[in-house]
């Protein structure tokens, strides 16, 4: 009987924990190119509150893309005025259960060489667009979200023209807002 009673007690406890546990945000990145919308992880904490303390701060408004590699990613996270650093980073949030398939929101960082540690830039994401994904970058840089909806827009940014640098040609901008 007293089995009985603690086995009823860790099932109504484990319901009570999973009632409780927060529902991921999802965001909309409005792009000139159409929508993606993306939903941000729960188990990486400091990059989605920062991601959305960013997104609520107007940070990403007519930000550009500004790196496009067609069968890798695409990159933003500058601000409008072309600032690419808003004078901090993470602390890494690499999970083994995170990996680099296609749609994911990912952070940039620093090489290893100046930055031993895997922080995280400030503000600066990629989403990954190979169908392959880029297992190569498992493990070395924080995976924080993926895209739910909208894979065919970032098919279509990354097929744009480039020039130097991997920029687009003509700019691709982005606003993004805070959905749920």
């Amino acid at each position: 009987m007293k089995n009985l009673f603690l086995i009823i007690g860790l099932i109504l406890g484990l319901q009570l924990i999973s009632q409780t546990e927060k529902p991921e945000t999802v965001a909309v990145i409005h792009t000139t190119l159409g929508d993606i919308t993306v939903k941000l992880y729960n188990d990486t904490p400091l990059h989605r509150d920062n991601f959305i303390k960013l997104v609520n701060e107007g940070w990403y408004d007519d930000s550009p893309f500004h790196r496009v590699i067609n069968n890798f990613m695409i990159q933003g996270g500058h601000d409008k005025n072309g600032k690419v650093d808003p004078g901090y980073t993470i602390e890494a949030e690499i999970l083994p259960n995170h990996s680099h398939k296609k749609g994911v929101l990912a952070a940039a960082r620093l090489g290893d060489q100046a930055n031993p540690e895997k922080r995280s830039s400030g503000c600066q994401f990629y989403i990954v667009q190979n169908p392959r994904g880029t297992p190569h970058l498992d493990g070395g840089y924080t995976v924080f979200g993926e895209v739910i909806i909208g894979l065919d827009v970032v098919d279509k940014i990354a097929v744009v023209q480039t020039g130097r640098g991997d920029v687009p040609v003509e700019a691709v901008t982005m606003t993004i807002e805070i959905v749920d």
